[in-house]
């Protein structure tokens, strides 16, 4: 009887997510480093803190861990679900005044140790996760990147942004739909 090796670095998020639910191992790990340095570089923009960075991280693929049963898929990728868990877990954790751990807790894993050469690979991974898009954002012209910076990357509104520029919240979502429109034909070339 002849066994099959399933290379599942080729299954969509969908196809790993639920084989995640059923407690494959090797799924969570291609899940993990696919998605690893998008996550990292997430909460490193947030929080401008790699220990903070590292530990929201960890809490959000114990998280994936603990919900991929509920995963509903709504494309190829899940990083929206993934941004969305992140963004919930960094929500909950600012309003306590300490990084939500319940998803590790619920998996019976311990207190996230952070050493020195854990905080450079963590800076590394958040420079990595703007990857093409990060260098493709710097060569836009100077307004549509701040623009496009403010808004996508720093989640700034509108109005905030338009006041910090000096021009109307018109000109900064033209600029930000432009920059947007520039990154999108520029990637898809890539």
């Amino acid at each position: 009887m002849m066994v099959l090796i399933r290379n599942r670095s080729r299954w969509s998020d969908a196809q790993l997510l639920a084989a995640i639910a059923t407690c494959d191992e090797r799924a969570f790990s291609v899940f993990y480093r696919r998605h690893l340095a998008t996550i990292v570089g997430w909460c490193v923009r947030r929080t401008r803190d790699p220990d903070l960075a590292a530990d929201l991280t960890a809490e959000v693929f114990a998280a994936v861990l603990v919900s991929a049963t509920r995963y509903q898929a709504s494309g190829d990728s899940a990083t929206g679900w993934l941004i969305g868990i992140a963004r919930n877990i960094l929500g909950h954790s600012l309003r306590s005044g300490r990084v939500d751990a319940r998803a590790r807790a619920r998996l019976g894993a311990g207190m996230l140790v952070v050493e020195d050469h854990d905080i450079d690979l963590v800076l590394e991974l958040a420079a990595s996760a703007d990857g093409a898009a990060g260098q493709l954002l710097t060569e836009l012209p100077l307004d549509e990147q701040a623009a496009v910076r403010a808004r996508v990357i720093d989640e700034r509104d509108y109005a905030e942004i338009a006041t910090e520029l000096g021009c109307s919240e018109l000109v900064v979502r033209k600029r930000v739909s432009r920059g947007l429109s520039r990154l999108r034909a520029a990637l898809a070339t890539q």
